[in-house]
């Protein structure tokens, strides 16, 4: 029989408060305890988290003597490693909403610590577990496609002042650390988890029509290639008007093409490979919702269900400390060529 596994959620902003969801619905999860700046009132929780102690810091949290295993860190990406290194210092494993941290710094120290302490980092890439994405991996391991010749990653969206608020993280360089950090690092995990590492990359960057709202780019274009062969293209912004334009992943290799579109990398839209007939998908969750605009897949369920799996000794990580490193490592590479 499984054990319970306590959990803390630190940050009550929108992914915060879809931990915490998706927490009390799990079974053998136990929410003991909220973690916000905010006060419970301003926080608007509801009912079904209005029995949960609250805590304004860590330290208070510590200092209560209540027991958790596990932390749930959904503060600002800037204030990621910060607070996932107190928890692995107080004995706590982490899941960490991407990105990991803002600097390949900050990552080394996060994954010594728990090496050193026997803990989990569990990196939140939820997308990994969308039909489309879990059907796209076991064709390109299975080696179907053959040969890569070109990837090419489109992903436009809308991010606006109903998004940049005033005294929102949103948007500063410190606590966001930019587009590719906060609206397109599962993209980018995708891309590393089905092709492997980059190379030779190439970058530009423009803030179109973001001046006043964010202190860094909100399109650009960038061209690499594949350690494993074959070449990509990856081309963003949020500067699309009022509403998401969609997310793809479009493939042409050896033995056939595929492309997986839709708002964020949902629907197979074309799959033409050599001597294959495509298996019907389950259907994807929807994305999430944040009132004015759209999120990735719904599948956090998911996550949690995996960290209790893993806890409980009978599954292996969704998506490693390793791997999250390298989203970040590669996002800072993408940047450093825009320069």
């Amino acid at each position: 029989m499984e054990a319970g596994i306590n959990f803390v959620v630190m940050g009550l902003g929108h992914i915060g408060k879809r931990h915490t969801e998706m927490v009390l619905r799990q079974k053998g999860a136990h929410l003991v305890a909220i973690i916000d700046v905010l006060s419970p009132e301003k926080l608007a929780l509801g009912d079904f988290a209005s029995d949960i102690p609250h805590f304004y810091t860590f330290s208070e949290f510590l200092a209560s003597g209540l027991q958790a295993q596990v932390l749930n860190v959904c503060t600002p990406n800037g204030l990621h490693a910060e607070h996932a290194l107190a928890a692995l210092n107080a004995g706590l494993h982490v899941v960490i909403e991407k990105p990991m941290a803002l600097s390949d710094a900050d990552c080394e120290i996060l994954m010594a610590t728990a090496l050193a302490k026997n803990l989990h980092i569990f990196t939140v890439m939820q997308n990994r577990y969308s039909p489309p994405a879990v059907w796209i991996k076991e064709i390109i391991d299975a080696k179907i496609l053959g040969e890569l010749f070109l990837m090419q990653l489109d992903c436009y969206w809308n991010r606006d002042e109903r998004y940049y608020t005033k005294n929102s993280w949103h948007g500063n360089k410190a606590l966001d650390g930019g587009t590719l950090f906060t609206q397109f690092s599962h993209f980018i995990d995708m891309m590393l988890w089905l092709f492997g590492d980059i190379k030779n990359i190439d970058a530009v960057f423009k803030n179109f029509n973001h001046a006043g709202l964010t202190e860094f780019e909100d399109s650009g274009f960038i061209r690499f290639e594949f350690e494993n062969g074959g070449m990509g293209l990856l081309n963003f912004s949020t500067a699309v008007f009022e509403q998401n334009l969609g997310s793809s992943m479009t493939i042409l290799s050896e033995n056939g093409s595929v492309k997986i579109g839709g708002q964020y990398m949902n629907i197979v839209e074309h799959c033409d490979i050599k001597n294959y007939q495509m298996p019907i998908l389950a259907e994807t969750a929807a994305g999430n919702h944040y009132g004015a605009y759209m999120g990735s897949a719904q599948n956090h369920h998911l996550v949690i269900e995996n960290v209790m799996r893993v806890l409980n000794g009978g599954e292996n990580l969704g998506s490693t400390a390793e791997e999250g490193s390298k989203v970040v490592s590669t996002i800072n590479k993408m940047y450093d060529a825009g320069k």
